[in-house]
């Protein structure tokens, strides 16, 4: 089958969507399928080093959002529809739309599916509430405004919904699908509850099986010798908690080592926050094997958001990995089920969110000196391959087009 994936970013610039969408990708393709994915163009230094001469890759005109020119946007609009039709003419028949988007992506996504008559799969990816509200004070005003603009947009798509919130701006979303999954099982349910969606699908996303092979292949057979080590991995922005998880490793005062993987708004701040204090390295971006093989050297990884994922990869992959996890958000604990340190006082204020934190580090610290620190459950391994997940989600294919 053909199957177009719709993103909100290109799938070359950083972010947890993009890299489940690329092994979605890659997986479907070794499965004997076709991908197109349409995303806005990148802009900046890193355009030049992406996917511009990948095939698969149908670049949208855009315009960069952010002052790195990491993220861009596309306007959906006619305009946008007519380039999009007049590529999309020199491509195989498309069997399906895959979009896994929550803003211009999934407008764009859902136009093209409604003027073609292709059923639709929706991936929801992100709690949108809870995102917008950690980046401004006025995400209510936002979120009127978004639910607004979607229903100009996706016109008779989900144009009858209504409500201001972001419940109401994914039940618009969804009002367009033949089926909706989401990543985790906790996400699901809370669409499901806020009538999103009858039945949504979980498909957690996935680990490239053979980078996990590779990836411990090389890792020795035992821990090496020396202090704790410490992986924070992820977006650096306010609903990731990266500077008050720096606030809790200076309170924690351990003899350990940090390392921070990523990049972002906010590394100027994180790295004011440890300034001079010996033993963390902030190390930027660095590709997926790469990432992999720092979790799996990592005695422990730091998951420090709350309420915002809905998956929360990087847990997933350390446990997958052999490498246990600090979790902050309590969603994800009872995700991963077992093999981790939890830190309490999730829904208290952020001073002692902070203390709580801080707290945990010493414990975790304290463990892995003495050999104690929680072995992750087998069963996640096996379960977060990709091509177990890419399995599942052929299936919903399948019974999609089943049900035309």
């Amino acid at each position: 089958m053909h199957v177009v994936f719709f993103g909100d970013q290109h799938l070359d610039s950083l972010g947890g969507a993009q890299v489940s969408m690329r092994l979605q990708r890659e997986f479907l393709e070794r499965a004997g399928h076709t991908v197109t994915v349409v995303a806005p163009r990148m802009h900046g230094a890193r355009a030049a080093a992406g996917g511009q001469a990948d095939a698969a890759y149908l670049d949208l005109p855009s315009m960069p959002i952010t002052l790195d020119r990491e993220y861009s946007m596309s306007w959906p609009g006619r305009g946008t529809d007519r380039v999009l039709d007049r590529a999309m003419t020199t491509r195989a028949p498309v069997d399906l739309v895959h979009v896994q988007a929550d803003f211009w992506g999934a407008f764009i996504g859902h136009r093209f599916a409604q003027r073609h008559g292709i059923p639709v799969v929706h991936t929801m990816h992100n709690r949108v509430d809870v995102g917008i509200a950690a980046v401004t004070p006025l995400h209510r005003p936002v979120l009127g405004a978004l639910n607004v603009w979607r229903r100009t947009a996706m016109r008779s798509i989900g144009a009858r919904v209504a409500g201001s919130d972001g419940w109401a701006f994914l039940r618009g979303l969804a009002a367009g699908a033949s089926a909706v999954t989401a990543p985790s099982t906790h996400f699901a349910r809370r669409l499901e509850q806020h009538g999103v969606f009858d039945s949504v699908d979980v498909i957690w996303n996935g680990i490239d099986d053979d980078v996990r092979e590779a990836t411990l292949a090389a890792a020795p057979a035992s821990r090496p010798a020396g202090r704790p080590r410490f992986v924070w991995l992820g977006r650096m922005s306010p609903e990731k908690r990266l500077l008050p998880f720096l606030e809790a490793w200076v309170a924690a005062d351990i003899d350990a080592d940090l390392e921070i993987i990523g990049g972002g708004g906010q590394r100027a701040a994180a790295e004011k926050i440890v300034a001079g204090r010996e033993g963390v390295r902030f190390a930027g971006r660095l590709t997926y094997p790469q990432t992999l093989a720092r979790i799996a050297a990592a005695d422990a990884l730091v998951q420090t958001s709350i309420g915002f994922e809905t998956q929360g990869m990087t847990p997933f992959e350390a446990a997958t990995l052999g490498t246990p996890s600090i979790i902050c958000d309590p969603d994800i604990a009872d995700e991963l089920g077992g093999g981790f340190w939890t830190v309490p006082d999730a829904d208290a204020p952020e001073p002692r969110r902070v203390a709580a934190l801080a707290e945990t580090l010493r414990g975790a610290a304290s463990d892995i000196t003495v050999g104690g620190a929680p072995t992750p459950l087998p069963e996640v391994a096996e379960a977060f391959r990709q091509s177990s997940r890419t399995a599942a989600m052929i299936e919903v294919y399948e019974r999609v087009l089943a049900g035309r």
